[in-house]
């Protein structure tokens, strides 16, 4: 075996150690919850105990609980609606920072990449007295403009590195033809970025979904989200490890299934402009 070759499998190795270990604290949450609470609050844990699906169960509602399809619609609302206002604001200003540079367009993207340095929960007494003051509290467009705003510098920073890998000749050939910037966008830039574009939406919707210090503080019995319907598992009585980890992976489906559907676009778009 050549040097290249054990090379190629010590990080073949090593990359499936890594994903073993990313992946068992997610397997060992599935398994907790098919266990009875008697069975997981056990120490040590007994991965052999008998299977049972009442965590799902409760979490569904069984038993006069709360049904936690609002709360998920809510998450679903908030995750969708910014992430199509963060792909409709990102990529125009993606296009004019990379494509049409605007005068200082490095000042411009230190400007979105600044906007992250502030921690969130410095922010959150200021928004709260807002939305107090405009009788937006415990509402779902809140966090819809928020979650907008949280994630468009991430969005725009990572746009301008797809569409810097558009080949200038078609906007050449296109503006010659006498398209208009909607034009462009939509019929031109869209389809050639379209691997950028699914990294870029995922992200953003993975970002929305998994929020809970805004929701928590700024909603209520109305706009709450998916998880701040997961702390309300976590009650005085104690932790109830099975119903918890039932809810955890119900409420982590939505972005699996919207990562494993979209994984081939999304490898192929965060890994635009790695190989020039």
């Amino acid at each position: 075996m050549t040097s290249t070759a054990r090379r190629g499998a010590v990080w073949t190795l090593l990359a499936w150690i890594a994903g073993v270990l990313f992946v068992l604290p997610v397997l060992w949450m599935v398994l907790t919850s098919l266990h009875s609470e008697q069975d997981a609050a056990t120490n040590p844990p007994s991965p052999g105990a008998a299977l049972t699906l009442q965590g799902y169960r409760e979490f569904f509602g069984a038993g006069g609980g709360l049904s936690p399809w609002p709360p998920l619609l809510n998450s679903l609302t908030a995750g969708v609606m910014s992430t199509l206002l963060v792909l409709v604001l990102a990529i125009p200003a993606a296009y004019a920072l990379s494509i049409k540079p605007v005068r200082k367009w490095s000042d411009v993207l230190f400007f979105f990449l600044s906007t992250k340095m502030l921690p969130a929960v410095a922010a959150l007494l200021p928004v709260y007295l807002i939305a107090e003051h405009l009788a937006m509290l415990d509402n779902i467009w809140l966090l819809v403009i928020l979650y907008t705003s949280m994630n468009l510098p991430i969005a725009v920073w990572m746009m301008r590195s797809f569409l810097a890998e558009v080949p200038v000749e078609i906007l050449e050939a296109s503006a010659i033809d006498g398209a208009r910037l909607p034009t462009t966008l939509l019929r031109i830039v869209a389809p050639v970025a379209m691997p950028g574009i699914a990294a870029t939406a995922l992200i953003s919707f993975i970002f929305s979904w998994n929020e809970l210090l805004f929701a928590r503080v700024l909603t209520g019995v109305v706009a709450g989200t998916a998880p701040v319907f997961l702390t309300s598992f976590v009650t005085s009585q104690g932790l109830f490890l099975a119903k918890v980890c039932a809810a955890a992976t119900c409420i982590s489906l939505p972005v699996l299934i919207a990562g494993f559907a979209a994984q081939d676009k999304l490898v192929q778009g965060l890994s635009l402009g790695a190989v020039k």
